[in-house]
């Protein structure tokens, strides 16, 4: 009996010591100004995530003294999170393609910025603004074509120059397609129908054009990222990003970036706040903190992507390789994405038994 009683006495000593140590370094860790709050992402992965996480995500931490909680998905698969958590959400902030994020908006998904906290909205070119302060894009692309030089030049073959070179028959089965199902997608469906007489208003051409094109892909990508398919030789072109191919390049990989002569298209990526947000004030401060001429300019030296920020100043050869002030961005084709989402789910379902299935 005593000895079930020393047993008890020394069970309930360590809990009660264990609480106190547990109390103890919270109060420490608040004392050196940390938080218990996790700020949750919501964004892109692949070679965003890693650059995002290398370069952005340390310094917001250490500056406010918080977690931040970093969820990968495309645009589509987080507009789907935001949607199926639209009664309790659990995610703060979310990062998306333009396209998805005007339908988010439109599904009321997302709050407004506190303007006199997110201060830097100020400072920004108009095409990242929204008329109503419900996101706002944190930097600009384009899409383009990509091929790899060092393939075309042992082929012979001449530099990409048309998004209709995509068609041509020598490519058989080197070329990944993305899916209507991304943003990438949907870009190369407008431009085959710009190229060919046609616009997001006379879709037709488009469609008719991307069947020919499709008759060279191995796949069509969901992903957004096909950079695997470069490395491991599978393929020789595709349509892409510039941040995208200039991040691969930057490993020493062989691969060009291509404006067509029909033009490339603008692709903002976004940032917002989610609506009932858990953490609102914070996922204010981060936005306004991904704004800043600092992080801008970490997110045009990392992962080329062009400044929004009117304030950043750049010297060199990477202005190159985004749009880089408003003479550049003016020259970019925009999107009606009021527009193509109000078609979107139809030019989905034609893509999708017409073209992507039947590869």
């Amino acid at each position: 009996m005593k000895k079930q009683f020393f047993v008890l006495f020394i069970c309930l000593f360590l809990i009660i010591m264990s609480a106190c140590g547990n109390k103890t370094g919270n109060q420490a860790n608040k004392g050196n100004g940390g938080s218990d709050k996790t700020l949750v992402l919501a964004a892109y992965g692949g070679s965003y995530e890693k650059k995002i996480k290398e370069a952005v995500i340390p310094k917001f931490e250490k500056k406010y003294g918080v977690k931040v909680k970093y969820i990968t998905g495309s645009s589509v698969d987080t507009l789907s999170k935001l949607q199926a958590q639209k009664a309790h959400p659990q995610i703060d902030v979310a990062f998306l393609d333009d396209g998805p994020q005007a339908q988010a908006k439109a599904f009321g998904l997302l709050a407004p910025f506190d303007e006199k906290v997110v201060t830097n909205l100020g400072n920004l070119y108009d095409i990242a603004k929204d008329e109503d302060n419900i996101g706002v894009g944190f930097g600009i692309i384009s899409t383009g074509l990509a091929y790899n030089k060092e393939t075309f030049q042992k082929n012979g073959w001449e530099p990409l120059k048309s998004w209709n070179d995509l068609a041509d028959p020598k490519f058989k089965g080197n070329l990944v397609l993305p899916s209507i199902a991304n943003t990438y997608g949907v870009h190369l469906l407008i431009m085959a129908a710009n190229a060919n007489g046609g616009s997001e208003e006379n879709i037709e051409p488009g469609f008719e054009a991307l069947k020919k094109i499709a008759k060279n892909a191995v796949t069509f990508d969901k992903t957004a990222d096909v950079s695997n398919y470069f490395l491991q030789g599978q393929i020789v072109a595709s349509a892409w990003g510039s941040s995208r191919v200039y991040t691969l390049q930057d490993t020493g990989f062989p691969i060009e970036y291509v404006v067509p002569d029909e033009g490339a298209i603008a692709l903002m990526s976004t940032i917002s706040v989610v609506k009932n947000a858990p953490n609102n004030d914070l996922a204010q401060k981060f936005v306004n903190f991904v704004l800043s001429e600092e992080v801008q300019k970490d997110f045009a030296e990392e992962l080329f992507d062009g400044p929004v920020n009117k304030n950043v100043k750049l010297e060199g050869d990477i202005t190159k390789k985004f749009p880089y002030g408003q003479a550049e961005i003016d020259k970019l084709i925009k999107v009606n994405w009021k527009l193509v989402n109000e078609k979107r789910a139809e030019w989905t379902e034609r893509a999708n038994k017409e073209i992507e299935i039947s590869q």
